[in-house]
């Protein structure tokens, strides 16, 4: 039997590497495309990885993040997050009946002071002292617990009203309230809830539902 030629030998051989090499670009092409991720998911992906104190997605530059929770009833606490710091929390063992108020300073981020006020049994002049002493430019976080109502007066309503609250003058026995604002805000807050103590639409018995408030608050520029 006759052999093959050379010719066809080496245009055999040609055509062989020329199909391993279309292979072998066409699979190098489609893992490429199979692992790169698209912009879009690539980018969320990082947004989560980067939001702090648990929001969805990270705040723009020169704003802060937060999350206040209030109290659910009279048997868990609240709990404050500011830029990732939890600042107030039963974890802590810093919260107690009544408001629970922490200080930071609007324009570096930095936690001032947390302390919890007893509006059932205590004494409400040391609130009255407390809202007084606020500094210029701070950053005002509240929640309830409990009962935050019970021991306020027309003075220390009006000392939270100064602050940009649009609840503090009807807030009563076992509502629910959560509250960002400022010692020298101008209008009233966007960051507030509130929810009253009715018997009618009570999730928990004698107490309303928690509430959880979570935003951007921008940083103040010195």
């Amino acid at each position: 039997m006759r052999k093959p030629s050379g010719v066809l030998r080496f245009l055999a051989l040609v055509f062989a590497l020329v199909s391993t090499w279309i292979f072998i670009r066409s699979y190098i092409s489609l893992n490429a495309k199979t692992i790169r991720l698209p912009r879009w998911l690539s980018e969320w992906d990082k947004d989560v990885d980067t939001a702090k104190c648990g929001l969805a997605k990270p705040c723009p530059k020169e704003f802060f993040a937060f999350k206040i929770s209030s109290g659910a009833a009279n048997v868990v606490g609240p709990t404050m997050c500011f830029e990732n710091q939890v600042i107030m929390s039963p974890v802590k063992n810093n919260v107690g009946r009544g408001l629970n108020i922490a200080l930071v300073n609007g324009t570096t981020g930095m936690v001032l002071t947390q302390k919890c006020f007893d509006m059932y049994s205590g004494e409400v002049k040391l609130l009255v002292k407390f809202l007084k002493e606020i500094p210029e430019g701070a950053l005002v976080l509240v929640a309830s617990y409990d009962d935050p109502g019970t021991r306020l007066n027309d003075e220390t309503r009006k000392l939270l009203s100064s602050l940009g609250s649009s609840y503090a003058k009807q807030l009563g026995f076992r509502d629910s309230w959560v509250f960002l604002g400022a010692k020298d805000l101008k209008d009233k807050s966007p960051f507030e809830q509130f929810l009253k103590n009715n018997p009618d639409t009570n999730k928990y018995e004698g107490w309303p539902e928690l509430l959880e408030l979570e935003g951007c608050v921008p940083r103040k520029i010195p």
